[in-house]
């Protein structure tokens, strides 16, 4: 039975739900902060970073970015917990996917910082629409990144909500993908030879409309497959 980590958030189930589609050996462990069960993640064979809140960013040394937060949305309760899981994770090599929030958590995780609110950094809002849903937009993959050989492809369309975003790259992490109008869409390891599955993505392939999309597809693919690898 393979046994997946994956963070607790207000929509725990799209994220659970969606890993374990289509298949009947993967069991689902939920990390939470309310249960305070990092010790839990010993039994996973790979962590999946939910999105959800704001980072705080006193994590980041930017305290005075908190107002550019929303005031009802910042759980440094949650933060703290999920820094606990990286590090634990990373010890231990296990493979690591982040969503949304997920890779943001990443990137200060290795000493990165994040724009609070991107509209108020003069970029184009990635914010859902009016009407409540992802909007989509088009990405450009870098073609040297080890995301290229995972996607296949070097642009693609995928879906978007939110109003943070990765700024100053983490140590031993680079930048593989990005907006046209130059949002952080993907982040990964600087040198990925030899070190554990690290992906984290801005987008959610978890919700996207076409779920046989390569920038949803193969992530969950690849994912699942190094997290076998590291249960055997």
């Amino acid at each position: 039975m393979l046994t997946i980590g994956v963070t607790d958030c207000s929509k725990y189930s799209n994220y659970s739900n969606w890993i374990i589609s289509g298949s009947d050996d993967i069991e689902i462990i939920k990390l939470s902060p309310a249960k305070a069960n990092v010790e839990d993640l010993k039994k996973c064979h790979g962590l999946l970073l939910t999105g959800g809140e704001d980072v705080n960013p006193q994590f980041y040394n930017k305290p005075e970015y908190l107002k550019y937060c929303y005031a009802d949305d910042v759980n440094e309760t949650r933060d703290e917990f999920e820094l606990q899981l990286l590090e634990l994770a990373i010890m231990d090599n296990l493979p690591i996917l982040g969503i949304c929030r997920g890779m943001q958590i990443a990137n200060v995780f290795f000493g990165g910082t994040l724009i609070p609110d991107i509209p108020s950094w003069d970029k184009p809002s990635h914010s859902k629409l009016l009407d409540g849903n992802d909007q989509y937009h088009q990405v450009q993959v870098d073609d040297s990144s080890w995301l290229s050989k995972v996607l296949t492809q070097k642009q693609g369309l995928i879906n978007s909500n939110h109003h943070q975003s990765v700024d100053k790259v983490g140590e031993l992490l680079k930048i593989s993908a990005c907006s046209p109008d130059g949002v952080v869409e993907a982040i990964e390891w600087k040198e990925p030879d030899k070190k554990s599955f690290l992906c984290m993505v801005q987008w959610h392939p978890e919700r996207m409309n076409d779920q046989e999309s390569p920038f949803v597809r193969n992530i969950k693919n690849t994912f699942l497959t190094a997290s076998k690898e590291k249960s055997v």
